[in-house]
This record gives structure tokens, C-alpha cells and sequence, in this order.
């Protein structure tokens, strides 16, 4: 689907309501501290055309940490980043309300595959979105995608990926 299209259909502003609703559920506790997730025991690679890149990552799979992400954070290692896992294509919005750091967005089909990417601005309320549904979102350190190669059309290992290529789900 064209964005200009999902803008107009409607799902733009559903997308700003579903994350003002999760950010506002997010930002709710009394001390704002950051959403820190275990890193995964597995890595993520990426398939660039200069090689394999690998990256730590946190799982964000349910709707609450995909609400928190990675607000209030005030530091990302440069080898580590956050997979949002969705449980199903859809189309997704994101915004850097609350969150300090400058982000590459990498938006993933379910078959791994690199759709866009995208920069947030810290603590901005712009809605950041794909062309088109995808099933995950890879934050990493802003300029990072540029910097080590990572372009549209690259694939993304990893086993939460790769359970719903082969179509059983990602949980």
C-alpha cells in the first residue's frame, strides 16, 4: 500500500492514537525509568552487500514493551539495538516522544527483508512510518544504517524472523 494512500485511508491517525494510547500508558509510572529488556541470547545479522553485520539485541513482543521502546533511554551500545516484534503485517506508526536518543528505524517484512528506513528526531511527536505493513522494526543508534552499509532490500536473520518466514508465528 502507498503511504499516500495509508495516510488518507485513515490508518495514519489510528496509528498516532495507538501510540499516544501506548505512549501515555508507558510514560504513566512514577519515575519514568527506562524500559531495559534482556538481550537476546542470539544475535541479529544482517545481509548487506558488504558482508554480515551483527547486533545484541532486546525483544520488545508484547504491546507493552513495544509501547515503552526505548523511552527515557539515555544510552544504546553501538552493537546493540531493539526488534519490535508484531504478531502480524500491519501497518505501523512511531513517533520519539519521550525518548532522548536519535534512532534509525528499519522496518522488516515478515520474509526478513528490509522495507525502509527511516531517522527519528529525539522527543519528536512526528509519526514515523514505512510505505507499506511490515511484521518488525529493528531502533539502532542514529547514522548506524548508513554507517555500516545496511540499505533497503537487505535481509535480517534471526530465529523471531525466521519462525514467521516459515510461517509459525513469533511466540
Amino acid at each position: 500500500m502507498h503511504l499516500e494512500h495509508w495516510r488518507s485511508s485513515g490508518l495514519a491517525r489510528c496509528a498516532v492514537l495507538v501510540a499516544f494510547l501506548l505512549g501515555s500508558a508507558a510514560t504513566s509510572s512514577a519515575d519514568n525509568d527506562a524500559l531495559v529488556l534482556p538481550v537476546d541470547p542470539a544475535p541479529l545479522v544482517v545481509e548487506s552487500s558488504g558482508g554480515e553485520l551483527s547486533f545484541k539485541i532486546e525483544i520488545a513482543d508484547d504491546a507493552a514493551e513495544r509501547g515503552a521502546g526505548l523511552m527515557f533511554r539515555k544510552f544504546l551500545p553501538a552493537d546493540q539495538g531493539m526488534l519490535f516484534v508484531f504478531e502480524r503485517t500491519q501497518p505501523v506508526g512511531f513517533w520519539m516522544k519521550n525518548t532522548p536518543l536519535p534512532l534509525d528505524l528499519i522496518f522488516i517484512g515478515e520474509d526478513g527483508e528490509v522495507k525502509a528506513i527511516r531517522q527519528g528526531e529525539p522527543m519528536s511527536e512526528a509519526l514515523i512510518a514505512p510505505p507499506e505493513s511490515v511484521r518488525f522494526v529493528l531502533e539502532l543508534n542514529a547514522g548506524t544504517a548508513a554507517a555500516r552499509g545496511i540499505e533497503e532490500g537487505d535481509r535480517l536473520r534471526h530465529p523471531q524472523i525466521e519462525a514467521t518466514a516459515g510461517g509459525q508465528g513469533s511466540k
